[in-house]
């Protein structure tokens, strides 16, 4: 969902067909991303070295008393009862530099919280999903190199994909995973950036079931292409929404590859995680600074709300991404400011937000460079704490 560092390689051929667009707006992180794909050992993969910034704070979490998990018994067609405004449900909260998830309340209580386990294998979460049934979560570790499933009751990894700290383009590897999700078969699709394509997974055999583009051609011409894919989105119906860095292109595709619509992002410059909204617009964040929310008609290309401001508290620092709320505000994550906030559609302000600006910690009310969210419509909280 992030930024895609790099570093220089063996130039491939599929980089010389991506150094027009790098040239531009990318530069050399382009290059960079698509020659160390191409440098990847399809046997063995390619060891990653380990920074301290990869690893973050650690194994922290915030000592909040948690209460215990309650069912899951609404979904999205039927949602659990609204808390109404500023924030209708609680969110979950992918805490990349803390390495944790944690779910907060409209009220700011921390409901749930998951530390890393070990550090070797879990670390730098950057998105997490709910499953369509809310009992698991999916998360995708993009400098990990690895994509997780975790029982949400009982926090537990319960099936993983990939190999930790080695990027690859073989079997059970990855280079650069992003936006993992669970569909409703319980097969899993993930972006898998740097070798240019989507991955649709089964689950039970930990297999690749089948894909869209490939390392070796990484470029626009979606399904058999695409140009550094950084978000694929499930929606209604069954099709999937697919985000391209270079041009700023998203594309919607049925399950079986066939192209609706493909359309260049307007005033985006860096689009990160393209979603629909309930009347059938794409949302999608502008991961830059000063970043932005950019609501349009993928039919027309005409913008119909766009959030950015230039400066002050109320500038965002690389939102990596942006979801219509229910109630048709928006919330998001603020990565390099250290929060998460809700956007009020018609006043533009921002009227909820958890994190301490531009001040990462662990401690209650601060997060590390949040860089995934969900929404939780699935758990009563609200009832399970009175």
């Amino acid at each position: 969902m992030s930024s895609q560092t790099g570093r220089p390689a063996r130039i491939s051929p599929a980089s010389r067909v991506l150094a027009a667009l790098a040239a531009g707006l990318l530069g050399g992180v382009l290059l960079a991303a698509t020659a160390q794909a191409a440098a990847n050992d399809p046997a063995t993969g390619t060891p990653v070295k380990v920074t301290p910034h990869k690893r973050g704070a650690g194994q922290v979490s915030s000592g909040a008393v948690l209460p215990p998990v309650p069912p899951a018994t609404g979904t999205q067609a039927h949602p659990v009862a609204s808390w109404g405004k500023p924030l209708p449900y609680p969110i979950i909260i992918a805490d990349r530099r803390n390495n944790r998830l944690i779910e907060v309340a409209p009220d700011k209580r921390i409901l749930w919280e998951m530390a890393s386990p070990d550090l070797g294998i879990y670390r730098g979460n950057d998105d997490v999903f709910f499953s369509p049934h809310g009992n698991r979560l999916m998360v995708n570790e993009e400098d990990n190199y690895d994509i997780h499933i975790i029982d949400f009751a009982t926090r537990g990894i319960v099936w993983s994909y990939g190999m930790a700290d080695v990027r690859g383009r073989g079997p059970n590897q990855f280079d650069f995973p992003d936006d993992a999700h669970l569909l409703p078969d319980g097969s899993v699709v993930t972006a898998d950036i740097r070798n240019c394509r989507i991955m649709f997974i089964d689950v039970d055999k930990s297999q690749l079931r089948h894909q869209w583009g490939s390392p070796d051609s990484c470029r626009h011409d979606p399904p058999r292409a695409f140009a550094l894919p950084n978000g694929v989105t499930p929606i209604e119906g069954g099709d999937f929404m697919v985000t391209e860095i270079p041009g700023s292109w998203i594309t919607r595709l049925t399950a079986d590859g066939k192209v609706v619509w493909s359309i260049r992002a307007p005033h985006v410059h860096y689009p990160s995680d393209a979603y629909p909204t309930q009347d059938g617009q794409v949302i999608v964040a502008d991961y830059a600074k000063p970043g932005g929310v950019v609501i349009f008609d993928p039919h027309s290309g005409k913008v119909t709300w766009e959030y950015r401001e230039r400066s002050g508290e109320a500038m965002l620092n690389h939102p990596s991404l942006a979801m219509e709320l229910p109630n048709r505000d928006v919330v998001l994550n603020d990565d390099e400011r250290h929060r998460v906030l809700v956007i009020d559609r018609q006043s533009k302000r921002i009227i909820w937000q958890y994190g301490t600006t531009d001040k990462p910690g662990h401690a209650p009310g601060f997060l590390a460079s949040p860089d995934g969210l969900d929404i939780d419509v699935f758990h009563d909280w609200r009832a399970a704490l009175k």
